[in-house]
């Protein structure tokens, strides 16, 4: 990656982005011979228009809640805000997720019958030629990214992104591959529950088992793979262990297997399990038993009580929904938070939406690529449906995973077991930048499925005939929940070559040909690109 960025650099480099597509177009038409006006060399002084929506927009302190805690801040969504009373009222709404009807979103796993096979039938499928597990994982990355664009639970999907993230396993892989779908419901059961019963749950899962080689780890030849990574990655952090303590805990986890290259089924091999005195940081063990499952249950909820633990989630949450560098301050804070309350999650959040740092954090976080994708498919207001047949291959659905693949990553690709970047410098390098404008250009001009629905250009226009600046200011409020601006409206000026006072219709050249661009510029701004 490049060198990290301060706020202001990345923010004036997602700027210059919607600049460059205005560039590339008064090149394009200085090459063909024709004159070329600086469409906004009269915006000195001048006020733009702005358009009268029939919806108030929300306030700047409850966008950022909103927008930090979804995927994108629609229509849609922000009547629900307003319906609920506020912004505070609609997350503590989005907390308790079972009350929230989502069945449109909740069917889509049955477009893909594979999602719902068993892990023996999905491994028969591999080795017969049928379907290979890659190809699963990949409609599990849809399915997921699906998910957050159409789902009404989206602080539900935003948090079991993040743990999924943080308890990383990635998607494909021989053998795990087989229990991935499943793991991933894991945590989503969890997501907003307590930590420690999630930390159980997902430790001993066959997906995680077989991922870091504890699922072939035994007695005589303990495997240290999940025993190191769950006290780094998973509760304690980096430094705050030894080798010995390493060497034990995957001593606790032996016995825990899966029946490889046949059923796939998890399975208890008491024969495989050490006994004898283990001792991890404060825990000791006689550990006696030839079935070693209550011991490692009460030695998990050890690690996720310790306060180390709790600082190590308290740092991650703060890093994704507040700060790269937060306070030390507000992590011991969220920390005695987490413990106070037995960890469980939501009193960690309402505490971290309530600080100063949080709300002080107004578009400091940039967007990874998969949040990208999502959040632009959502501005845009694109619906998807199952498609069929041939059709299936070339389709927009299709696209989602190598688009986001193709701005940085693709969902649960990450190759380590760290989980992928969630800081900003690591989606903040100009070649992700460029990515991204592709990216946006594409989709603002559409995909040729009939499966994939779009709006037309002119569904987009606020009435018959807006000025040039009062239809910039509208798409603004539909893709951004915000206003246009003076610098917004110069880059829009400059992208499709009109001056902000020009009336514009259904016959306009700009509805014919030339909104792709405009959208493609808004999109490219950093109003879009953070969070």
């Amino acid at each position: 990656m490049t060198v990290a960025p301060t706020r202001r650099t990345a923010t004036v480099g997602a700027l210059l982005a919607g600049a460059l597509v205005g560039t590339a177009g008064m090149a394009a038409a200085a090459s063909a011979g024709e004159p070329v006006d600086d469409p906004t060399d009269d915006l000195d002084g001048y006020t733009p228009r702005k358009h009268a929506g029939k919806d108030k927009l929300l306030s700047a302190a409850d966008r950022h809640l909103v927008g930090r805690f979804s995927y994108g801040i629609t229509p849609r969504l922000a009547k629900d805000v307003r319906r609920a009373g506020s912004a505070e009222a609609w997350f503590e709404r989005q907390l308790n997720p079972r009350k929230i009807k989502d069945g449109k979103a909740d069917r889509i796993v049955h477009w893909w019958p594979s999602l719902r096979r068993s892990p023996a039938d999905l491994w028969t499928r591999q080795i017969t030629g049928v379907e290979g597990g890659w190809e699963v994982m990949d409609d599990y990355a849809r399915w997921v990214l699906l998910r957050r664009i159409s789902s009404k639970r989206q602080l539900l999907e935003i948090m079991t992104e993040f743990w999924e993230n943080h308890l990383h396993v990635a998607a494909v892989g021989d053998g795990q591959f087989t229990h991935r779908v499943d793991y991933g419901n894991t945590i989503r059961k969890h997501a907003l529950g307590r930590f420690d019963e999630m930390l159980v749950a997902t430790t001993v899962h066959p997906a995680m088992l077989i991922y870091l080689d504890a699922a072939e780890s035994t007695k005589d030849h303990p495997n240290e793979n999940l025993g190191r990574e769950l006290l780094e990655l998973h509760t304690l952090g980096a430094g705050n262990y030894t080798e010995r303590d390493v060497r034990d805990s995957a001593r606790i986890l032996t016995g825990f297997s899966v029946d490889h290259y046949k059923t796939w089924r998890p399975v208890y091999n008491h024969d495989d399990h050490y006994r004898g005195k283990v001792k991890v940081k404060g825990f000791h063990d006689k550990n006696g038993k030839a079935n070693g499952k209550a011991t490692t249950a009460q030695y998990l909820r050890y690690l996720a009580r310790h306060k180390l633990t709790a600082e190590h989630i308290a740092y991650k949450l703060c890093v994704k929904f507040v700060d790269d560098k937060p306070s030390k301050q507000l992590v011991r804070h969220l920390a005695k938070v987490y413990l106070q309350n037995d960890t469980a999650i939501v009193p960690v959040l309402r505490e971290l939406i309530a600080s100063p740092a949080f709300r002080a954090s107004r578009d400091r976080k940039v967007r990874d690529p998969g949040e990208d994708v999502v959040a632009t498919y959502r501005a845009l207001g694109v619906r998807f449906k199952k498609p069929a047949g041939e059709e299936a291959d070339g389709s927009a659905l299709q696209a989602l995973v190598w688009q986001s693949d193709s701005i940085g990553i693709a969902p649960y690709s990450w190759g380590q077991p760290n989980g992928q970047p969630i800081d900003n410098e690591s989606w903040s390098s100009p070649a992700r930048l460029l990515a991204s404008m592709r990216f946006h250009l594409s989709a603002s001009a559409g995909w040729a499925d009939e499966a994939t629905h779009y709006r037309e250009p002119k569904q987009w226009l606020p009435g018959r005939h807006p000025r040039f600046d009062e239809l910039v200011d509208h798409l603004c409020q539909q893709l951004m929940h915000k206003h246009s601006t003076k610098r917004l409206l110069k880059a829009a000026c400059v992208a499709v070559d009109l001056p902000p006072y020009e009336a514009i219709d259904e016959d306009h050249d700009l509805v014919k040909w030339g909104f792709p661009r405009l959208l493609t510029t808004l999109l490219d701004s950093p109003d879009h690109l953070s969070r």
